[in-house]
C-alpha cells in the first residue's frame, strides 16, 4: 500500500490531510496563511507536535511566497515574519517543536546579510531563507523519524535479546506515526522498525479519549500497514498487562512525547502518565520516542510545563460517520450525538506529564538515553551544543 501522508507540499502550496474525518474519508485540506493553519491546528485536523511544527512553518512560508508582506525595509519584514510567528505559536504552546521551529526560523532571517543590498533585494533575501528553512525543517523529520526507529528497535533488542522464538508484544498511546509526523513516526516509527525487523509479535493501541486518536489514526495506520494489532479502550491497560504479559510477551509501552524537559519528565497526550505507572508495576519497559527537537533543556521539570485545557464538548459529545442498517458505512453522513448529560461540570486537560521515574529510555534520532546514577536523564551526549 502507499504511504500515509498527513502533509502534502510544494513551494507556493500546502495541503494538510482532515484527521477529523479518518479513518471513514481522506479529504485535504489548502493551508495557505497562518489563520488557516492555526485554525487547523486548533481544531486537530492535524495534530502530533513535528507535523504541527512543520505545518506552522510551512503555512507562513506559503503566505511569503504568495506575496503576504507589504513591508519594504529589512526591518519590517522580520517584524513582520515575527508577529506571524507569535501568532502560529498560540496554537499550541505546549508542543515545544513548535517553539523550536519559530526560534529557528526567527534566527534564520535575523542571519541574513543585507548589507549593500536594495530593500527589495534584502526583502527577497530573507524571504528566500525563510521558505528554505521551513522545507529543512519537512526534510529532516523523515530521516529523524527513521533513525528513532532503528534506536529504539536496538534498545528492546538488547534488552530482551528477541529471537524468532520470543518476538515482543507493545503496547501504544494516542498516534504517534506518518500521521502525526512528515513520514514513518516516532514510537509508532520503532514500531513500524520492529516489525520490519522480524522482532514484533503484536501491538496494541489505546482508544485514547476523549479525541480517540488511537482508535480513529493509530489503529487505522496499523491495519494500512499489515501490522498485528489489536485496539483496547484506556481503562483496559491494567487487565491487559495483568492477564496478558506472560501469554502475549508484553515487553514495553512505547509512546511519543509533545515535550520532555531537562530531567526527562514528560508531557504528552493524557492518559499517557497512568501507563507508564502501570508498566513500572507489572515490570514492563516503558519508552519515550521523541526527537532532540522535543527536548526542552530550559525547562527543569515537568512541573513547569503548560497545560493545554481543551473544550468541555471532548468529552460530552462525540462525531462520526453513520452506520446503516446492514453495518456499511455511509462516509457522506457525519453526525454529532451527546454521550453524556451536558450540564455536566468538564475537566479536560489535553496532556499530563510522566515524571521520569517512571521511564526507562528516551529515544531520539540520535541515540537512546538511560537514566544515570543520580536517577535522571542526561541529554548531553545527543545534543551536546545545548548544552555549551
Amino acid at each position: 500500500m502507499s504511504a500515509l501522508e498527513a502533509i502534502k507540499y510544494s513551494r507556493g502550496k500546502l495541503e494538510v490531510l482532515d484527521q477529523l474525518r479518518l479513518p471513514h474519508e481522506h479529504h485535504y485540506d489548502e493551508v495557505s496563511t497562518s489563520e488557516e493553519a492555526f485554525d487547523c491546528i486548533k481544531a486537530m485536523r492535524v495534530r502530533g507536535a513535528p507535523a504541527i511544527a512543520i505545518v506552522a512553518a510551512l503555512a507562513a512560508s506559503v503566505e511569503l511566497h504568495n506575496g503576504s508582506c507589504t513591508a519594504t525595509s529589512p526591518e519590517e519584514v522580520i517584524k513582520y515574519i515575527d508577529s506571524r510567528l507569535d501568532y502560529l505559536y498560540e496554537s499550541r504552546p505546549t508542543a515545544v517543536d513548535l517553539g523550536n521551529a519559530v526560534r529557528l526560523l526567527k534566527k534564520t532571517v535575523r542571519d541574513v546579510k543585507t548589507e549593500g543590498l536594495t530593500d527589495a533585494e534584502a526583502k527577497g533575501a530573507i524571504i528566500k531563507a525563510f521558505i528554505e528553512a521551513s522545507e529543512e525543517i519537512l526534510a529532516k523529520d523523515l530521516k529523524t523519524n527513521k533513525s528513532i526507529g532503528a534506536f529504539g528497535a536496538k534498545w528492546l533488542q538488547e534488552q530482551y535479546k528477541i529471537t524468532d522464538n520470543s518476538k515482543i508484544t507493545v503496547i501504544t498511546h494516542c498516534n504517534t506515526g506518518s500521521l502525526a509526523t512528515s513520514g514513518h513516526g516516532t514510537a509508532l516509527g520503532i514500531i513500524r522498525t520492529l516489525r520490519d525487523e522480524g522482532l514484533l509479535r503484536h501491538a496494541y493501541c489505546t482508544e485514547t479519549r476523549p479525541y480517540n486518536q488511537g482508535s480513529r489514526l493509530t489503529a487505522f495506520e496499523l491495519v494500512h500497514e499489515g501490522i498485528p494489532a489489536t485496539l483496547i479502550t484506556d481503562s483496559m491497560a491494567a487487565a491487559l498487562f495483568r492477564l496478558r504479559k506472560a501469554e502475549d510477551n508484553i515487553a514495553a509501552v512505547i509512546v511519543g512525547a509533545d515535550r520532555v524537559v531537562r530531567n526527562g519528565d514528560t508531557a504528552n497526550k493524557i492518559g499517557t502518565y497512568q501507563l507508564a505507572v502501570l508498566a513500572k508495576h507489572h515490570g514492563i519497559k516503558f519508552m519515550v520516542a521523541a526527537p532532540t527537537t522535543s527536548i526542552d533543556v530550559d525547562t527543569e521539570s515537568g512541573d513547569d510545563i503548560e497545560i493545554e485545557q481543551r473544550k468541555r464538548e471532548e468529552l460530552t459529545q462525540i462525531s462520526g460517520a453513520v452506520v446503516n442498517a446492514d453495518g456499511s458505512i455511509d462516509t457522506s453522513k457525519s453526525v454529532r450525538v451527546a454521550i453524556a448529560d451536558q450540564r455536566i461540570g468538564v475537566w479536560n486537560p489535553g496532556f499530563d506529564v510522566t515524571p521520569h521515574e517512571y521511564i526507562d529510555a528516551i529515544v531520539t534520532e540520535k541515540g537512546t538515553v538511560v537514566k544515570g546514577e543520580d536517577g535522571k536523564f542526561h541529554f548531553e551526549e545527543v545534543m551536546p551544543e545545548r548544552f555549551q
